[in-house]
């Protein structure tokens, strides 16, 4: 085995949304592998944040206000990054939103914007960058997917249909364009602590954990949530050449949830 072959060097690599969370920590391990970094979020004041919060890590990344649900936004950023970088060589589908709402409760416009979001834009950006990757003669696609391709729970239909959706557009990538040299796998990351979740993981005034933070822990077999960083190394091995012949595969970062029944009740 090569250890070159986990080199990202010379590579350029657009992961979206990445300003913070789990798409900043994957954008780090990117530029510690050798790679040129690519973001854009939804308005300038995002983007700004993100610039700076690479800065503050010693990072140079480029930074674009792109709105990803929008195929025309995404051909004119797809021309901007061309020109002022280069030729996209991984892509990463990070840009998500979620809405926690019973589905009685959920109206179709709300349910409409999550797949907007979570599955239609992963298409617009693939169907962008696609045929630069073509010419190029490589390219690799990644798709942040989630347990909830996997798994139905509560408050998260629209979610949970997004993202099993964007498991099978992974395939279908795969499918369509593996013979161009281009590998389309997905990460399907578990409880991940980061700012949106945070809400689920405050203490209660009593000191007690959250009974969501109580739920997650117990049936975790590593009895923890994950952190950002824990994605990094799938994330590189993903993007790299060590992976040139695994594609449509969703790696799950999940500390074990999805092979787990659960504890025995007492």
């Amino acid at each position: 085995m090569n250890m070159k072959d986990f080199s990202l060097e010379g590579k350029i690599a657009w992961i979206t949304g990445a300003s913070y969370g789990i798409g900043f920590a994957i954008a780090e391990a990117y530029h510690a592998a050798g790679a040129t970094i690519v973001f854009n979020d939804i308005n300038q004041e995002l983007v700004d944040r993100g610039l700076k919060a690479y800065e503050e890590k010693g990072i140079k990344a480029y930074g674009y206000v792109c709105d990803v649900t929008n195929e025309d936004a995404v051909a004119e950023t797809v021309k901007k990054i061309n020109e002022d970088v280069g030729v996209i060589d991984i892509l990463v589908n990070n840009a998500g939103i979620i809405r926690r709402i019973p589905m009685l409760e959920m109206s179709a416009a709300d349910f409409r914007k999550v797949i907007d979001v979570d599955l239609n834009a992963p298409f617009i950006v693939s169907k962008a960058v696609l045929p630069g990757m073509i010419k190029k003669g490589h390219g690799k696609i990644i798709n942040i997917c989630s347990m909830m391709s996997e798994l139905g729970r509560e408050t998260v239909s629209a979610y949970a249909a997004a993202k099993g959706g964007l498991k099978m557009l992974t395939r279908n990538i795969c499918s369509e364009y593996g013979e161009a040299n281009i590998q389309c796998n997905g990460i399907g990351p578990g409880y991940i602590a980061t700012p949106q979740t945070a809400p689920l993981r405050e203490r209660q005034p009593d000191g007690s954990r959250h009974p969501f933070d109580q739920f997650i822990v117990s049936k975790t077999p590593a009895a923890r949530w994950g952190n950002p960083e824990d994605l990094q190394g799938p994330a590189v091995f993903l993007a790299s050449d060590a992976s040139n012949f695994v594609n449509g595969h969703i790696l799950y970062v999940d500390g074990g949830i999805l092979a787990y029944i659960g504890k025995q009740p007492s």
